[in-house]
């Protein structure tokens, strides 16, 4: 499965990404994924490989493109209890400094130059992001509903996004919960709210599961929680990417 280096013009100048995609020449449906608060680093590049397997266009941005190309900052190859503490100190100021003015605006971009691409087919997309990055899907599913029809987020602080702009999402949407973000009254809680602004979408904690149990370079990493994710992820793509 081929990487594929890219740049992405944008508003505030260009971001450095990848895409990965079945090299056979025809068009996939398009897929926009963010990374977590660590950013680009070889297990998003496997993640990203593995679902473009599964006959998908995945683009991967590097959305802290601002404080410079990925990787923004050093990371260990197993990023440890032992480690966080320094990681999270120079990850914090990009990650307060990415307000939802520059989400949207990124997003636009992002969207625009997915759609563009030759091996893309034509019709909607799908995004899809982990922690921080499930944020930033849920805020680009809202504001460009007639663009996106399916969104899933993972390990995400879904809800930080205000009622009235999860309101604006019409993508069928997956909110796949860690077991210590959340206890079970807040999971109703949050579904009140996803009820409440009409959103079709599952939202369910993923047992024995804490934050980050996607990302295998963690201590958090869960090996079911992954693979409940693609069990989750890709029959929502196919319903409503590949089956429309």
């Amino acid at each position: 499965m081929p990487i594929k280096a890219l740049q992405i013009p944008t508003s505030d100048g260009e971001a450095d990404a990848f895409a990965a995609f079945p090299d056979h020449g025809e068009r996939h449906p398009g897929v926009l994924m963010y990374a977590d608060g660590f950013g680009i680093r070889p297990v998003l590049r496997e993640m990203a490989r593995e679902l473009a397997g599964h006959g998908y266009y995945v683009l991967v941005p590097n959305f802290f493109y601002r404080h410079g190309p990925t990787p923004v900052i050093e990371l260990p190859a197993h990023i440890g209890a032992d480690a966080r503490p320094a990681v999270f100190g120079r990850l914090m100021p990009l990650i307060e400094a990415h307000t939802t003015e520059r989400i949207l605006r990124d997003a636009d971009a992002y969207l625009r130059f997915l759609t563009a691409q030759p091996e893309v087919s034509a019709g909607p997309v799908a995004v899809t992001g982990y922690c921080i990055g499930g944020l930033l899907a849920t805020r680009t599913a809202a504001a460009y509903p007639g663009q996106v029809a399916a969104l899933a987020a993972f390990h995400a602080p879904v809800g930080a996004v205000e009622p009235e702009f999860l309101a604006e999402i019409s993508a069928q949407a997956h909110f796949g919960n860690a077991e210590s973000d959340v206890t079970p009254e807040g999971l109703d809680e949050l579904n009140r709210v996803l009820d409440a602004a009409n959103v079709d979408c599952t939202s369910e904690i993923y047992p024995g599961t804490v934050h980050g149990f996607t990302m295998s370079d963690t201590d958090d990493f869960d090996p079911a929680g992954l693979q409940r994710h693609w069990d989750r992820l890709l029959p929502l793509l196919a319903r409503t990417l590949v089956d429309r």
